[in-house]
């Protein structure tokens, strides 16, 4: 299967899960929880707050990796990157900032894989957020004390 088929299906527009595919063009779909929505939502406007305007942050963003089509569940793009990418149905350009919210039923390995599809791709960060609201900050070589792009975005995040 292709993204065009999977955004366009009728019956895969009102799932309750986030929708990518894998390597072979198979769907993959992850449960959401209110409690993912509402960390999810918390990163992405704590993420606002603290660029002041500079750059677009989105949620559950189509991306195109190495491997194939992924949603991060938060992205921070640049004002220079969202040219380049605002008028694609997948962002052929991964944002500068890709962010994953460890949901129930997915590992962290399976998380850790995709920093990596993220970061070969393009992002320069990569951050991971476990159900408590504790980040962790990585780059492509290491995991960082703090986001370096966004010096400023705190450790913990609290939902509403």
């Amino acid at each position: 299967m292709d993204w065009d088929h999977v955004w366009t299906d009728a019956l895969l527009s009102d799932l309750p899960f986030k929708v990518e595919l894998d390597p072979w063009g198979q769907i993959v779909m992850n449960p959401i929880k209110v409690r993912h929505v509402l960390m999810r939502n918390a990163i992405s406007d704590q993420l606002k707050q603290v660029i002041a305007g500079y750059g677009k942050t989105f949620q559950c963003l189509p991306v195109m990796t190495p491997e194939n089509i992924k949603m991060p569940d938060v992205v921070w793009f640049s004002p220079e990157r969202y040219e380049e990418m605002r008028n694609s149905e997948v962002s052929p350009i991964m944002p500068e900032i890709c962010v994953e919210v460890l949901a129930p039923g997915e590992s962290v390995e399976r998380l850790l894989h995709k920093k990596d599809l993220y970061l070969a791709g393009g992002a320069v960060e990569f951050w991971l957020c476990d159900d408590a609201g504790q980040l962790s900050f990585y780059d492509d070589l290491d995991v960082l004390e703090y986001s370096r792009l966004i010096p400023a975005f705190p450790h913990r995040v609290e939902p509403d």
